[in-house]
């Protein structure tokens, strides 16, 4: 529901781009780091934290302060309201609530490790990432990721996620190759 109310908007507001640009659009907008940056746009987390004291659980603020529940809590939320509403009536609201990371989309957003696949594929090479450390609790892991370049580190990255952390080997290797050349 989420990636369809995203995808319409787009197509819709930019008929004339290529779809593979709209693709990209979209999969920044509904990925996990945008529903965790809109679930604490709506305060997700207090509604949480009262709905499990009202059912009585306790210690629940590790698993409800962690980014991938509260991203994966909105898309839930999402398509339990296209289960009770309907698309017609949710997308709307949908696209209002992702507004925001719509436009970071559009203006600022940086997929590093695309711009580093097609700027190596330019020179002939490719990268490899390897997940070089897992730290902290199971609920606040923290990855940490190298960014390979035949046998030669050429940057490395962290994260609360392996995909976050791999971003940020990227951007440091497009750094790094940019003091190179």
């Amino acid at each position: 529901m989420l990636g369809l109310a995203i995808a319409d908007h787009l197509y819709r507001r930019f008929p004339e781009r290529p779809e593979g640009e709209l693709a990209k659009l979209r999969a920044q907008a509904v990925s996990r780091a945008s529903c965790t940056v809109v679930a604490a746009e709506l305060d997700l987390a207090s509604y949480l934290r009262a709905r499990a004291g009202e059912l009585g659980f306790d210690d629940v603020e590790p698993v409800i302060d962690s980014p991938s529940v509260l991203g994966a809590a909105v898309e839930a939320a999402i398509g339990a309201a296209f289960i009770e509403f309907g698309l017609e009536a949710v997308a709307p609201a949908v696209v209002d609530a992702f507004s925001e990371r719509i436009e970071y989309a559009l203006d600022r957003h940086v997929d590093h490790k695309t711009v580093l696949q097609e700027e190596l594929a330019r020179r002939g090479a490719s990268v490899t990432y390897l997940l070089t450390d897992t730290s902290g609790p199971p609920h606040q892991r923290r990855f940490t990721t190298a960014a390979v370049v035949g046998e030669h580190e050429v940057g490395a990255g962290s994260g609360p996620t392996k995909k976050s952390s791999e971003q940020a080997a990227a951007r440091e290797a497009l750094a790094n190759l940019e003091r190179l050349t």
